[in-house]
Parts: C-alpha cells; sequence; structure tokens
C-alpha cells in the first residue's frame, strides 16, 4: 500500500458510500484512478467490506458486554458455536486467564443472561467472566 492507498481508505472509513467523483478528489485521482484503486484493494483483501455504522441503542441493541470465556478444552475448533450465536459480534481466541473474548449486544440484560446460559452449553465452556459496558467514550476506525 501506498500513501494514496492510504489516504483511500481513511476517507472510505470516514464515509464508505461517498462518490468516487468525491473520494479521488480528496485524494488528488480522478473518479477512475480512484475506483480502480479501491478495487484493487477489495481484490488484495485489504478492504474485506463496505458497511454502515448503525448506532446499537436506536435499534435495540442498548447492552454492550464482553465476555470472557474460560475452557476445560480448546476450543479453536468450536468458532461455529460462537457464530452460532447472533447476539455475539466478536469472538477471538485469546491468550490470558481466558480462552476466548467475545463482543455481545443485547437489549436488555436478561437477554444478556440468555447469552451467557447459551455460551455454557458449548461443549469445552466451563466459565465466563461478563464486563457490562456503562459508556463508551469513543471507537476508532483501524489507523493506516
Amino acid at each position: 500500500m501506498d500513501d494514496i492507498d492510504r489516504a483511500l481508505v481513511r476517507h472510505l472509513q470516514q464515509d464508505a458510500g461517498q462518490s468516487y467523483a468525491a473520494l479521488g478528489a480528496a485524494v488528488g485521482l480522478s473518479a477512475g484512478a480512484a475506483h480502480e484503486r479501491v478495487r484493487k484493494l477489495r481484490e488484495r483483501g485489504v478492504i474485506r467490506r463496505t458497511t454502515v455504522d448503525v448506532d446499537p441503542a436506536s435499534v435495540g441493541s442498548g447492552v454492550l458486554a464482553y465476555v470472557m470465556v474460560d475452557a476445560n478444552a480448546w476450543l479453536g475448533n468450536s468458532a461455529g458455536a460462537f457464530e452460532a450465536i447472533a447476539e455475539i459480534q466478536e469472538a477471538h481466541v485469546i491468550a490470558g486467564s481466558a480462552s476466548v473474548l467475545v463482543k455481545v449486544r443485547t437489549t436488555t440484560t436478561e437477554q444478556l443472561q440468555d447469552v451467557l446460559r447459551r455460551l455454557y452449553a458449548i461443549d469445552g465452556v466451563s466459565g465466563t467472566h461478563p464486563t457490562v459496558v456503562l459508556e463508551t467514550f469513543f471507537e476508532r476506525p483501524l489507523p493506516l
């Protein structure tokens, strides 16, 4: 990636819906050249997807929790079981005191409790340590 590619990605992170003309103008390229560079960034896997940033509370998912998941067996083959729980937005195998870290969004704390029950049902899971987020100061896009 060169400096122009980095600038394109930064602008797309701020507004992925902008036109190629606006994107090109922002980085000193024509619309066609910007489009071609973005296409190549997608082909190389630099840009994995284009999405919209939705306010979770406005769509009924205002409860955010990070859950450390303990295991009595290796959970590396359990990715599908975590993915099957729709409320889990992210799941990461980690090093440290737990085996997996998941990011969960629900409407209520009762729904969070249900997610915890479903986590316990995954083969090999021996415990959970949820941390409920009270307020988010900020979230950043990936720095380039």
